[in-house]
């Protein structure tokens, strides 16, 4: 839970403290992505439009849960989310063209 701080250097060494664990739990979560590219038959299965709306209506009723704002969730979930398709598509083609050699 988050603390009142008394200085702008106490708020930026919790936001930096923060950002570790954050790309710390980012790393974790594409590791997954790349694990879940081992399942998926084509691209289509990739984009999955309607999983990503579930993540979504999932994390912003979490983000409403914790006090966090709804709007600034979805946000970063879609920009994350897309930038994992990314990296999912990118897993996908070298696992097809592993399979073709």
């Amino acid at each position: 839970m988050a603390v009142t701080c008394a200085t702008l250097e106490e708020v930026r060494s919790n936001i930096d403290r923060l950002d570790q664990q954050i790309v710390t739990l980012l790393a974790e979560r594409g590791h997954y992505v790349s694990q879940a590219a081992h399942f998926k038959k084509d691209t289509d299965s990739v984009k999955a439009p309607q999983r990503v709306e579930q993540v979504i209506a999932k994390v912003r009723e979490l983000s409403r849960s914790v006090g966090a704002n709804p709007e600034v969730t979805e946000q970063v979930y879609r920009t994350m989310i897309a930038a994992f398709i990314q990296q999912e598509f990118a897993e996908h083609a070298a696992l097809e063209k592993s399979a073709k050699n």
